[in-house]
């Protein structure tokens, strides 16, 4: 039996295994439990093995390589289609098998465990910073029930809270105030370990000197730099800057037939936390433009003014991204606008 193709549908006990010769003759359809599956793979000659791209998908790209295999991860949308009849187990596998030997497929590229390391930092601060907006908006809207009306922000919440509750003009309970400061005092300890981690963060940032390069860029700063490395660790997958755009979904959709080209809005594929991250530095760079006068601010406030300032900073963001993949490729510093 020898397998040149091997599809793996992974999961968290079961695995399903289909793999074919080099005529493409199905040789292999097997199910396995976790404990099994390292041993058939290191008994099994180098050969292609592909998986779907997903939680645990780099933990066994990572296994499988010690045994001289060559693995690559595909994104689940884009192996459906080769997925025949009905879905189940065997089905996928021969589906990944299908699919990782066509020579157009588009793969996702492993990260190392460095970059999950990172990843893990600003996901797990990426939910605190929901948590601590969701407290905020309940304190807001439980004090609006009682006539008590807070503007938006973080900081002015805070401040306002405080005067509320020692207000005994208003109408809120001792029963109310004391829920409202229950929820100050969460409030208060989520923002302690949001900064907590804004520590771990700024400590990747100062070890890594394509961080610091990348943070010369306006609209980029040190969480999007340090989550740029952690989702890009090879900018060498993509073709171009333009490329690198389309994986963060900064580009247009199309809808184009009969050679009529109709161009929507962005895509919003890939990472939306990194799309989100790069957007948001580009309303920073929208609100600053009208202040500066070079040609890089003036081409910003011009946007602005022509297509509005939503679609101004989606265009800094896609600009960003292309200038952030030519330098991570070339090694050059970053050249402000003269």
């Amino acid at each position: 039996m020898t397998i040149t193709t091997l599809g793996i549908d992974l999961s968290k006990n079961i695995f399903q295994l289909h793999g074919v010769d080099e005529r493409g003759k199905a040789v292999l359809k097997k199910k396995l439990r976790r404990n099994e599956l390292m041993k058939l793979i290191a008994n099994l000659s180098p050969c292609l093995i592909g998986v779907e791209s997903c939680s645990t998908a780099n933990f066994w790209s990572r296994q499988f390589k010690k045994h001289g295999h060559t693995v690559k991860q595909m994104p689940p949308q884009y192996v459906k289609p080769f997925v025949k009849t009905n879905k189940n187990d065997p089905n996928d596998a021969e589906a990944i098998c299908e699919a990782v030997q066509r020579p157009n497929m588009h793969f996702v590229p492993d990260k190392t465990i460095a970059q999950q390391d990172i990843q893990s930092a600003h996901r797990i601060r990426s939910r605190l910073v929901r948590v601590r907006t969701a407290l905020s908006n309940e304190m807001r809207g439980l004090l609006s029930e009682y006539g008590v009306s807070l503007p938006v922000g973080i900081k002015t919440l805070k401040k306002r809270i405080p005067e509320v509750l020692a207000d005994e003009t208003n109408d809120l309970t001792a029963f109310t105030r004391e829920l409202i400061s229950g929820l100050v005092n969460e409030l208060i300890e989520v923002e302690s370990h949001i900064a907590l981690f804004d520590q771990k963060i700024k400590g990747v940032f100062d070890s890594s000197e394509i961080c610091k390069r990348l943070s010369k860029i306006e609209g980029v700063g040190p969480i999007t730099a340090t989550a740029i490395i952690a989702s890009v660790g090879d900018p060498s997958v993509f073709k171009n800057g333009r490329q690198m755009a389309a994986w963060i979904g900064l580009v247009p959709r199309q809808s184009s037939s009969g050679g009529k080209t109709t161009l929507l809005g962005i895509s919003k594929r890939g990472d939306c936390y990194l799309r989100s991250l790069l957007i948001h530095g580009g309303r920073s760079v929208v609100r600053d433009a009208a202040k500066k006068d070079d040609s890089r601010s003036r081409w910003v406030a011009e946007k602005a003014t022509m297509r509005g300032k939503n679609k101004a900073a989606v265009a800094v963001a896609n600009k960003n991204a292309r200038i952030i993949w030519k330098m991570m490729k070339s090694g050059e510093a970053y050249r402000p606008a003269a």
